[in-house]
């Protein structure tokens, strides 16, 4: 069985627990500029369309009693310590992808016992660092995922083994991983309306819909998913990235991202004492294909401001100025251990 832990509304979480007055407001985490992005936003925030990545311009014109916090990327990373010690504690291996989100492996492949497990994490995370946590356990990455996003906030979903193919099929084919609105647009349109949908294809519609991922595709409609949670993963690189709401032109938006992801990226190498000698940008464009561009510094750094100037660096060598994306990521990789140096840049 493998689990999947997800903080509810991290960023925004943290400013209710550590502020009384904010809890059961519309809340959101951004900078102090008008043309600042959404990092996160409270529960009470989104019904009134308020989400992360979109400006807080635009966020403000939708809900104006918004509350706007600014980031604390030093009590983010204190408190996403803290929760994967208790990921960590008995586990197999622990998958980080992100501040606040986690694959789990346990040593038991019974469900209940999974169950029981992913309680007690749930427990203890609210009792010890104050925030609460959503959980998916199933037999795969993908359905674990999907099964914690199913639930959230605050709340935990079991997908029995063999009904994985059962409980994904009315799912629309949206839910499935890589394929966003303009993807999912396209199999509509195609008549592929559910993941059941995809689940039923032939190989050659398969191939014809998804090109050269067709059949892995497929096989994760059927839930059958392979993939073992990697405990190594974040040590070999630390990466972050944010899917856009609607596909974004604007290059003052992407900037002030990639400010975000670098404040980001340098907090959790400062935290895990390590350096990075490799910086890197992805992005994932409106038609779905995805690209980027890494560049090295001279002196491995965990400095924000300067993987923040690589990482513009690579934005510009991309030249995707003015064309929409749907996905960007900031990724630091080379990552060894020590205290950081002054540099020159590149």
């Amino acid at each position: 069985m493998i689990l999947h832990f997800d903080l509810d509304a991290f960023y925004a979480s943290v400013a209710q627990r550590d502020d009384p007055s904010l809890r059961g407001k519309p809340l959101a985490v951004a900078g102090s500029s008008r043309r600042s992005v959404v990092l996160t936003a409270s529960y009470e925030a989104r019904p009134f369309g308020v989400r992360s990545a979109i400006p807080l311009y635009r966020a403000l014109e939708s809900c104006p009693q918004l509350i706007v916090v600014p980031p604390d990327f030093v009590k983010y990373r204190a408190a996403s310590n803290a929760v994967f010690e208790i990921f960590e504690d008995g586990a197999i291996a622990v998958e980080g992808l992100s501040l606040d989100e986690a694959f789990v492996a346990i040593p038991s492949d019974d469900v209940e016992e999974a169950r029981a497990w992913a309680q007690r994490v749930r427990a203890r995370v609210f009792e010890t660092v104050g925030l609460t946590v959503s959980a998916g356990v199933a037999t795969g990455k993908m359905v674990a995922k999907i099964a914690s996003d199913s639930c959230k906030p605050d709340g935990l979903a079991v997908v029995m083994p063999g009904t994985e193919a059962e409980y994904l099929a009315p799912m629309p084919v949206g839910r499935l991983w890589g394929v966003g609105p303009k993807t999912q647009a396209r199999l509509e349109f195609a008549g592929v309306q559910t993941i059941g949908d995809v689940a039923a294809l032939s190989d050659a519609r398969a191939a014809e819909l998804f090109g050269s991922w067709g059949r892995e595709v497929r096989e994760l409609a059927q839930g059958i998913d392979t993939r073992a949670v990697d405990g190594s993963r974040e040590r070999k690189s630390i990466s972050t990235e944010e899917t856009f709401e609607y596909d974004v032109r604007d290059e003052s938006r992407v900037i002030a991202l990639l400010r975000n992801q670098a404040n980001e990226l340098g907090e959790t190498l400062k935290a895990k004492g390590l350096r990075a000698s490799t910086i890197g940008v992805k992005i994932k464009r409106a038609d779905f294909t995805i690209t980027g561009r890494q560049t090295s510094v001279e002196v491995p750094t965990d400095d924000a401001d300067a993987i923040y100037a690589a990482s513009v660096l690579c934005w510009q060598k991309l030249q995707c100025a003015e064309q929409p994306i749907r996905l960007l990521g900031t990724r630091v990789a080379s990552l060894v251990e020590g205290e950081a140096r002054e540099i020159s840049l590149f």
